[in-house]
C-alpha cells in the first residue's frame, strides 16, 4: 500500500549517491519530480564506508532515513570483473549486509536495491524475466558481483519474512549517461566506448572496439531510470523485483552502439574490431512485461538521443568526468 496524503515527511537516504544513478535521481528530483514531503539526502563514500558497520550504522543514525535507495556498490566492466572477482563478493556482501541490516535496525519503511541483470544465470532461456534471478550459475566472468548482489533478493525475502520489512530491488539493463564512468579499462562498455571516440577524434587514429561487436544490450538512460526509481521508492508494494529495462525490440549490438556513437560524435575515422578480445555474454535479453503491466504508458529516450545527450555531458565536461 502506498502512504496516505498527509502522512510524516519522508528523508529519503541514496547511497552511491554521486555515481551515475545517484546523479539522475539527484537531476530528476531537482528538476520537478520531487515532492514537498520528501527530503532527499545523498550520500558517497567520503561519507562513510558502508564495508564498515560501525560507520553505516552510524551514517544511519545521523540521518534517520525513512526511505532508502541503495546504489552503492563495487563495480566494474568485464575484465576487471574477471581479474578481481573474489574483492567483487566481499566488497559488495558486506555493503549490502551493512546497509540492509542499519535500514532495519534504524526502521526504515522501504530500501529499493539496485541489482544487475548481469547475475541472472549464464545458461538460460531468452527474455529472461524476474523469477529466474537464482535458476542456475551466472556468468564465470562476474561470478563474485553477481552472487553478491543475488543476495540481496535473498536478504530482502529474509527481512519480509522475520520482519516484516519492505525491502525490494530493480534490475536495470545496461544503465548509461551523464556521470558515467568513462574509464576505458574498467568501465562499462558504453561510457568506454565514448571515450574512446574522443581520443581517436583527439589523434586522428581509428575506433578500436574490443571484441566482435555482435553481442546484444538493452541500455536504458539513466534519467529515465531515475524516474523509475521514483515509481518504485513510491508505488511499487511487492518484494521481489522488478525489471526496469527498455522493450526486447529495443535490444541493439554493440556495433550499433558504437556507430550510434561515431554518429553523435561526428567522428569520421575508421572502425575496427579487436577479436582477441572477449565478448562476454552474447546477450542477456530481459523482458519488461512486468514493468509494463504496472506502467504501460511509460515512455523511454529515444536511444539515439539519450547517446547524443550523454556524448553531448562528455565532451563538455571531460575535464571532471570519472575516466
Amino acid at each position: 500500500m502506498t502512504e496516505p496524503a498527509g502522512a510524516k515527511p519522508r528523508r529519503i537516504l541514496v547511497t552511491g549517491g554521486t555515481g551515475l544513478v545517484g546523479r539522475a535521481i539527484e537531476k530528476v528530483v531537482a528538476d520537478g519530480e520531487g515532492r514537498s514531503d520528501e527530503q532527499w539526502i545523498f550520500v558517497s563514500s567520503k561519507d562513510a564506508d558502508l564495508t564498515n558497520a560501525a560507520e553505516t550504522k552510524a551514517l544511519f543514525e545521523k540521518h534517520r532515513p525513512t526511505h532508502v535507495i541503495h546504489l552503492a556498490a563495487m563495480v566494474g566492466g568485464l575484465f576487471k570483473n574477471i581479474k578481481y572477482n573474489l574483492d567483487f563478493w566481499r566488497r559488495n556482501v558486506h555493503i549490502n549486509d551493512n546497509v540492509l541490516h542499519s535500514a532495519y535496525e534504524l526502521g526504515a519503511q522501504k530500501v529499493v536495491s539496485c541489482l544487475s541483470t548481469c547475475i541472472f544465470p549464464d545458461k538460460t532461456s531468452y527474455p529472461i524475466d524476474e523469477t529466474m534471478i537464482h535458476n542456475g550459475p551466472p556468468h564465470t566472468s562476474n561470478f563474485g558481483y553477481s552472487y553478491a548482489k543475488r543476495m540481496i533478493d535473498v536478504q530482502n525475502r529474509g527481512y519480509f519474512e522475520q520482519h516484516g520489512c519492505r525491502f525490494t530491488a530493480v534490475i536495470p539493463t545496461n544503465v548509461f549517461g551523464p556521470h558515467d564512468n568513462f574509464n576505458i579499462e574498467d568501465g562499462h562498455v558504453l561510457p568506454g566506448l565514448i571515450h574512446k571516440v574522443y581520443m581517436a577524434k583527439k589523434t586522428g587514429t581509428a575506433l578500436s572496439v574490443w571484441g566482435t561487436g555482435k553481442p546484444r544490450r538493452q541500455f536504458i538512460y539513466s534519467l529515465d531510470l531515475a524516474r523509475l526509481f521514483l515509481w518504485v521508492l513510491r508505488e511499487y508494494d511487492e518484494v521481489d523485483p522488478i525489471i526496469l529495462s527498455v522493450g526486447e525490440e529495443d535490444e541493439v549490438s554493440i556495433r550499433e552502439a558504437a556507430e550510434a556513437i561515431v554518429e553523435a560524435m561526428d567522428f569520421t575515422g575508421g572502425l575496427v574490431f579487436d577479436e582477441t578480445k572477449s565478448d562476454g555474454q552474447f546477450k542477456k535479453t530481459a523482458s519488461n512485461s512486468k514493468l509494463r503491466r504496472y506502467l504501460p504508458g511509460f515512455r523511454f529516450t529515444p536511444f539515439r538521443q539519450a547517446v547524443k545527450e550523454t556524448c553531448d555531458w562528455f565532451t563538455a565536461n571531460y575535464a571532471i568526468a570519472r575516466k
